[in-house]
């Protein structure tokens, strides 16, 4: 049994039929160094894919995985290494007739699971590998509308209908399972720590307040079912982004990017409180509905070559982004002088994660809002320091947000002054994650520039010197990329969204001739109120 991210006993189908009818399982994890090995080049702790908060929060998840197997006679065996290599010597050794692993349609794990498979039907090994990842199958989706994927969620919804397993309950639980049998030569080692990994010399100051593992999961579980009238009104995109210290969504999304928690499961106990209350949400915004869209993305990225991209994405809008990255440097380590923005980007860099809408904020800030640097740039940042970053959502939702793709309504933008005091009218969330505004009054908390020298005295918070002032001028900044996009749109129609290379080269050369006669227009404008001033 290969686990890699279905770090759970419930609902596991492949652990299940692992251990149907056989005298020994031998449950594996592959601690991989693509994944988990330290990268001093980083920009943050942590490997050259994932920051030190996601790591640890997996390094937790097999711990709990590898309880819960001993409480069932078995235990984890983990090993080091490229993960294809051991499990061919694994099951070379073993003398493995039957291997079971849950279908991943991330492009890393197709290319890796080709590899072991095609070992195994040469050695004649069975293989199982369901999909219990997901809701549905992705596969089946784009093959029933005709070799492509929906590309709206209404017609996704229209296609998918009622999963073929939601009307019998699922297995939730293991009486026990076949013991592990001699491992010959190998060297096996327990779960090891972030230290025993390399990590060493990172103290609280980057530890996220989330613990990885299905024990954790499923205790979350019940607090959000337990609270049945909660459930049922729940409705997405309302909830508080500034809700720290009760977070105001499940907060069960890393659950699931790790299979510690089923989807399939967490569908049923919803169901199962609809059943019992006289109204509720339904999708788009219910709790079942952030489900369906979890499948849309998933099954959009699946049949969609270069999804993760712009470039080769026949999805996607060709748009000349800008490489500015001292734009982005400011953005990735919340100094763009915007302190909602700011804020919560120094909770992503602690936490790992943050609500929804404060994901939407930072994300539209960063591209097409104000600075229109690429999304590109942006999802990686969201892909190494979030806890629950998932190659398909994470994709998809930068996709979305900076209006390349699904949404194309980019007149519509988040302010990044307004929007935060919506909620948070006293700056609280700002002040826990930016102390160095703690004293800022109310009124200049979300435009602390604005603020009369002597109220920045008194707050000990010079902007400038203490704080930033803003990188942009949120007014202009988003009129400018309002025109670039509405150019850029034009363009990707006139032809059909075959841009070239050579057509993106010269919309954005246009672009950056148009930003140096607008500073050399400013300068003049600035010396010329200068001169009068001084005659």
């Amino acid at each position: 049994m290969w686990f890699r991210k279905g770090l759970r006993i419930h609902d596991n189908p492949a652990l299940e039929y692992a251990s149907k009818g056989a005298k020994f399982v031998y449950p594996v994890f592959v601690v991989d160094p693509h994944y988990m090995e330290p990268d001093p080049t980083a920009f943050s702790p942590g490997s050259s894919r994932a920051g030190l908060n996601r790591i640890r929060f997996l390094l937790e998840s097999l711990v709990d995985l590898d309880l819960s197997l001993k409480k069932l006679g078995s235990r984890l065996l983990v090993f080091k290494g490229e993960p294809s290599e051991i499990l061919i010597r694994c099951l070379q050794e073993w003398d493995v007739n039957k291997l079971c692993f849950e279908y991943d349609t991330d492009p890393y794990y197709q290319a890796l699971d080709m590899k072991v498979k095609d070992y195994a039907s040469t050695a004649g090994i069975e293989v199982f590998s369901p999909v219990s990842h997901t809701l549905f199958n992705p596969a089946d989706i784009i093959q029933k509308n005709g070799g492509k994927p929906p590309l709206t969620y209404q017609s996704f919804l229209k296609l998918a209908g009622q999963p073929s397993w939601a009307s019998s309950p699922l297995p939730v639980s293991l009486s026990s399972l076949p013991p592990v049998g001699d491992v010959g030569n190998f060297e096996i080692s327990e779960v090891p720590t972030v230290e025993e990994l390399g990590y060493k010399g990172y103290g609280q100051e980057e530890l996220s307040p989330f613990r990885g593992g299905e024990s954790e999961a499923l205790k979350k579980l019940r607090e959000s079912i337990n609270d049945k009238e909660w459930v049922a009104n729940f409705e997405k995109p309302k909830g508080d982004p500034s809700a720290y210290l009760t977070p105001a969504t499940t907060v069960l999304s890393p659950y699931l990017k790790f299979g510690c928690l089923s989807s399939r499961y967490f569908y049923q106990c919803l169901t199962d409180v609809y059943n019992n209350v006289k109204k509720h949400t339904a999708p788009p915004v219910s709790l079942v509905g952030q489900l369906l869209w979890r499948d849309f993305f998933y099954t959009v990225a699946f049949g969609t070559p270069n999804f993760d991209r712009m470039k080769g994405n026949r999805i996607c809008k060709q748009i000349p982004w800008s490489n500015d990255d001292e734009l982005l440097a400011a953005w990735r380590e919340a100094r763009t002088g915007y302190p909602w923005i700011d804020a919560i980007m120094v909770q992503l860099r602690k936490w790992g994660w943050m609500h929804h809408l404060a994901r939407h904020c930072v994300a539209c800030f960063l591209t097409r809002g104000d600075m229109f640097v690429h999304w590109e740039k942006g999802r990686d940042v969201f892909d190494r320091l979030l806890i629950d970053s998932d190659w398909a959502i994470n994709n998809g939702n930068w996709l979305w947000l900076s209006c390349s793709s699904f949404f194309y309504q980019y007149n519509r933008i988040y302010s990044p002054v307004s929007f935060g005091k919506k909620y948070d009218p006293n700056g609280n969330y700002i002040r826990h994650f930016l102390p160095v505004l703690k004293d800022m009054p109310k009124e200049y908390i979300y435009e602390p520039w604005t603020a009369p020298l002597t109220i920045q005295t008194r707050a000990k918070c010079i902007i400038g010197r203490d704080y930033p002032a803003p990188v942009v001028s949120h007014d202009s900044a988003s009129k400018e990329c309002k025109r670039k996009l509405g150019e850029a749109y034009a363009l990707n129609q006139k032809l059909n969204g075959q841009v070239s290379e050579d057509g993106l080269k010269n919309l954005r050369r246009k672009f950056e001739g148009e930003e140096n006669q607008e500073s050399g227009r400013r300068q003049k404008q600035k010396t010329l109120t200068g001169w009068l001033k001084d005659h």
